[in-house]
This record gives structure tokens, C-alpha cells and sequence, in this order.
């Protein structure tokens, strides 16, 4: 079966595409207009170099040798010097599915235009990607002003040096150019900075953490409102009007979407038992998830600009027929949007644990307690250990980091954003998070089963959905750690999702 192209034209890459190229679920290429715009900015670099004009990484060194000459002789040395010298990248190497975000997200960028780089390295990077041809980049190292100690392992692969995964293991990259037929690239005037001075790494590491991200809300408001059904509680919370007049669009969206996961509840019936009120965890469903919604619809749109922009220093101006050094390589914008998702996610947490720990107690749901079958059964009494301690470690790596810095470079890279870390703490973020809810999930299906009511529409298929995976806890005769890995699975695949909404 042949898989989609997407068509790269600088200015209409979106993150769910992003995600797609990642995953080798979709090819590229570079649309015509592209192309001829990237031989117009390659003549402009000539034009202006020419012209004896100086261009930071074309005929001046970079960083703190910004000051020196670089002259044609010495072009192809001084690329190849910087890229070997900027290998510094450390750690674990990012997984073949990141390294793919990141190539994807640079050969979108330099199709704005804006670097004037050798128009063969944007067509060797689309055949990489549909080769599968993949660099093996070291994850640590940025401190987030470009990826550049990460992204010189592209250039490096690019130049037929680095190691690249393929074929289900990895390889020298020359050697794989030479079984696909391809043949390396010798960097020229421009190129090697062209390559490595990208943020491209931090945003293809956000590209993943954002839909992961979606995925986890939109769960977590069908689990909330299965917990709800499990408590007894009131569905006036989520009347329409009382959203209406806070006028959050987001807040208004996830209580219309907990009234339709509810729809035909037996909790639209009137019972005396029920209280009048319920616990925050539960009222503010809407107000906390959409809080978080906004956070997340900010970082995603801002996300999607630096997809489709350039980040270049210095930038070639094409209507102006110029080149200027800037600071567009500072990602802040995004930077804090994800960081800030991160400490929206730990209010998720807290609600989602205060709701578990309600659920296994009698003072509120009215069942007994851990929700136990019977008196001889232990049942969910340990099981609040492992929530505490991940909402612990949410709460710890939701402190900021973007902030943090030393003046680099001669003091001339006095400020920087910390982006990789930002996003690989965001993602850890989430990970415990899954488990969190995992846990209420874990507990509202439980109740639910105990309970023997009649629930709604989407949360009776959200409750079968989780007893495909883990059964009805009868008896204390199987270890509960295998369920929870097991419910976290399915609520990190999107499948529990895609069963209970039919998708």
C-alpha cells in the first residue's frame, strides 16, 4: 500500500504531519515553488558573498570566531571542521521515529527560503526520509538557543560520516547512500550552518509531546466522567448554562463533551441518597481540563508557526535583496507554551488522584471501601502509593527550566531556553500522568461494576473498552502492577479512545 506524500512548502506543514513523517506513515516532497526558491536564495548567497559582504558561516566563522575570515579555499574544510566540531552531543540516541521529526521539521524551514543553502542538501533530506535513512542524533547536549551540538549529526550523516539508522539496525551512513544509490554531500558556502543552526530537534520532540498530550485530556475527560458515574455524583456542573456565563471557549467544550460521554446516565435521575454538591475534583472538571485545554491549544499554535518559519542567523531578506543576523533561533514563544502545558498537566494529576483516593472511600461513593467485592478481599488499598508518588515526580519536573542559563561563546550566547529539556520533561510528565489515570480509571471501572447502574452512552463503551484489558477485580489473586501497565497501554495507544468513541 502506498503511503500519503505530503508536500513541503515552508509555510503549511502541520503537527499531526509532523507526527505522520515520524512515524513513517507518509513521504514528502518539496513542492515546485520550493524548489526554485531555494536556487533563488542560493544565487543571492553568492550575489551578497560576492560583493565582499560579510555572512556569519559563509565567509566568517561562527560563534566566537565570528571575527575570522573563511575564505573559497577553505569552504569545504570549514564545514566539515564545523560539523566534526559541533558532535559534541551526548546521552542516549533520540529514537528513529524523533530523529525523523527533526529532519522533517529542518527540511520544512529551509524552505522558507531563508538560509540560501546548496539546493541538493533539502532534496537529500527528502530522500533520507523516504529511504528511511535516518541519523542517529545524540538527545542531550542544547541548552535550546538551535539544536546545534545535536543537529551537526545530520550534517554529518548528510556528509556520508555519521551513522544512520536502516534497514532495521544501523549503518554507516556512506554505506547506506551507496546501497540506495545516493552519493554524500560536500557541504559548501553557507551549508554547514545552514544544517545544524535549527531548533528542529526541540520542536520534533514537541510535535510528539503535544499529541500525546491531546490524547491524554480527551482521556482523561471521559475517565472523569466515568468516575463520576462511579461516585453518584451531580451532572449540574456540567449544565450548559452555568458554562455559558464563565464564557471560557474551552471550559464550554469539555462539559459539552462530558454531557455527551454521559448521555442516557442514570445520573440524570433524581436520588435522593445523592449529596447536593460534590468535591472540587469533581465539579471542576470543566474549569480545570479546560484551563488545561487552553494552555494546550497555545502551545500547539505557536508550535505550528515555527514549523513554518525560519529560524536562520542571519536570514536572508529576498524581497530586499539582503542578508541580517537576528535572534529568530530563540524558540521562547513555544518554549513556554509546552512548559507551561507541563504545569497545567499537574493539575490534572491532582484532581485525578483526589478523585481515586474519593472513589476507595465509603464517606463518598457509598460502596465499601477500596471497593472491595467482599470483606475477605483487600482489593485497591496499596494501590494510592503509586499516584502519590507519580504525582510527586509530576510536581518535581513541572518546575521550570527555560530560564536557566550561562553566557557561552566569548559571553556573546548570553540567554537560551533549555528547549530539549523542556520537551523531555513535558514527555516525562505525561508518562506518569498515564499512570495516574490509568489508576482512576482502574478504580471508576470497579465502581461502576459494583454499583450495576445504568451509565451513558460513552462511558458504558469506555468501561468495556477497560475490560478488554483488565477484568472485574473479584479476588487478591493477581498482581495488580500487570493491570495497571496493562490500562496505561491502553490509554497511551489512543485505543481505549478509539473504542469508546468508535473512531
Amino acid at each position: 500500500m502506498a503511503l500519503e506524500t505530503i508536500v513541503l512548502d515552508g509555510h503549511s506543514l502541520t503537527l499531526d504531519e509532523v507526527c505522520a513523517v515520524a512515524c513513517g506513515k507518509a513521504a514528502v516532497e518539496i513542492s515546485p515553488s520550493s524548489a526554485e526558491l531555494l536556487a533563488e536564495s542560493r544565487k543571492l548567497v553568492f550575489e551578497l558573498s560576492n560583493k565582499g559582504i560579510p555572512i556569519y558561516g559563509c565567509n566568517r566563522g561562527v560563534g566566537w570566531n565570528k571575527d575570522k575570515k573563511v575564505t573559497k579555499e577553505f569552504i569545504a574544510q570549514f564545514n566539515s571542521n564545523m560539523m566534526h566540531s559541533h558532535a559534541v552531543g551526548v546521552g542516549p540516541y533520540l529514537s528513529k521515529e524523533e530523529a525523523r521529526a527533526a529532519v522533517v521539521v529542518r527540511l520544512n524551514n529551509l524552505l522558507c527560503g531563508c538560509t540560501g543553502l546548496s539546493p541538493e542538501i533539502a532534496f537529500m533530506m527528502r530522500d533520507m526520509l523516504n529511504r528511511d535513512i535516518v541519523p542517529l542524533i545524540p538527545s542531550k547536549g542544547s541548552v535550546g538557543e538551535a539544536d546545534i551540538v545535536n543537529l551537526s549529526h545530520l550534517g554529518l550523516a548528510l556528509m556520508g560520516e555519521g551513522k544512520v539508522f536502516y534497514k532495521d539496525g544501523t549503518a554507516q551512513a556512506r554505506d547506506a547512500f551507496r546501497e540506495e544509490g545516493l552519493s554524500p554531500i560536500t557541504l559548501a558556502e553557507k551549508d554547514g550552518l545552514a544544517v545544524l543552526s535549527s531548533n528542529a530537534l526541540s520542536a520534533g520532540l514537541a510535535c510528539s509531546v503535544l499529541a500525546s498530550a491531546k490524547n491524554l485530556l480527551d482521556s482523561a475527560d471521559l475517565i472523569a466522567g466515568m468516575s463520576l458515574e462511579a461516585l453518584n455524583g451531580n451532572v449540574s456542573a456540567l449544565r450548559e448554562g452555568a458554562h455559558k456565563v464563565r464564557r471560557y471557549p474551552k471550559q464550554i467544550e469539555t462539559a459539552a463533551r462530558m454531557r455527551k460521554y454521559l448521555k442516557n446516565s442514570y445520573l440524570y435521575e433524581s436520588d435522593p441518597e445523592r449529596p447536593l454538591q460534590d468535591p472540587l475534583s469533581f465539579r471542576c472538571v470543566p474549569q480545570v481540563h479546560g484551563a488545561v485545554r487552553t494552555a494546550l491549544a497555545y502551545a500547539a499554535e505557536n508550535l505550528e508557526i515555527h514549523l513554518n518559519s525560519s529560524d536562520d542567523n542571519p536570514c536572508l531578506l529576498m524581497e530586499e535583496r539582503d542578508i541580517t543576523s537576528c535572534g529568530n533561533f530563540d524558540p521562547l514563544c513555544w518554549v513556554l507554551g509546552v512548559e507551561n502545558l507541563g504545569v497545567a498537566m499537574s493539575h490534572v494529576s491532582k484532581l485525578s488522584c483526589l478523585r481515586s483516593i474519593k472513589l476507595a472511600s465509603p464517606n463518598f461513593t457509598k460502596l465499601s471501601r477500596h471497593l472491595t467485592p467482599d470483606d475477605s478481599t483487600i482489593a485497591f488499598s496499596t494501590i494510592q502509593k503509586i499516584y502519590a508518588n507519580m504525582d510527586a515526580e509530576i510536581r518535581l519536573l513541572a518546575a521550570p527550566i527555560s530560564m536557566d542559563t550561562f553566557a557561552l561563546a566569548g559571553d556573546m550566547e548570553d540567554i537560551c531556553t533549555n528547549a530539549p529539556l523542556v520537551m523531555q520533561k513535558t514527555k516525562r510528565i505525561l508518562e506518569c500522568l498515564f499512570y495516574v489515570l490509568a489508576i482512576e480509571l482502574i478504580h471508576a471501572g470497579q465502581a461502576m461494576d459494583l454499583r450495576g447502574a445504568r451509565y451513558g452512552e460513552t462511558t458504558s463503551k469506555g468501561l468495556a473498552a477497560l475490560r478488554k484489558v483488565m477484568p472485574f477485580y473479584g479476588r487478591d489473586d493477581r498482581v495488580l502492577s500487570d493491570d495497571i501497565e496493562n490500562v496505561r497501554r491502553l490509554l497511551e495507544s489512543g485505543d481505549f479512545l478509539k473504542e469508546a468513541l468508535g473512531l
